[in-house]
């Protein structure tokens, strides 16, 4: 895990984020003291989405499906012909569907889409 800091602006407010890397599930300490969670999963990795799920379902049980802003954001870097598309993005929509707060978006790096968003 490692810890960032990053201004930005919402709204013409200007608020400082602190954001730290987590490994491994939330516990209660962790789903206490947390404002918002992104989750991040590769679009190609089966595996990447389900541990995001089992992620998503333990900290809605710590803390409450609607009580925590969440984004879950599926990357697709390394999408290819020899490495396809594994997660739908309707999948990944029903899961951010259950929960009021929630934010879905695919991001590809390579090539600026929805980075800085």
């Amino acid at each position: 895990g490692g810890q960032f800091k990053r201004e930005v602006t919402v709204d013409g407010q200007s608020h400082l984020l602190l954001i730290r890397e987590e490994a491994g599930a939330p516990d209660v300490q962790f789903a206490n003291w947390v404002d918002a969670v992104i989750l991040v999963f590769s679009l190609e990795s089966e595996s990447s989405f389900e541990e995001v799920t089992q992620l998503h379902e333990l900290l809605s049980g710590l803390r409450g499906a609607g009580d925590v802003a969440l984004a879950l954001v599926g990357t697709q870097d390394k999408i290819s012909s020899s490495s396809p598309r594994a997660v739908e993005d309707a999948r990944a929509r029903a899961l951010c569907g259950d929960t009021r707060r929630c934010l879905y978006y695919e991001t590809c790096a390579t090539y600026g889409l929805n980075v800085d968003r």
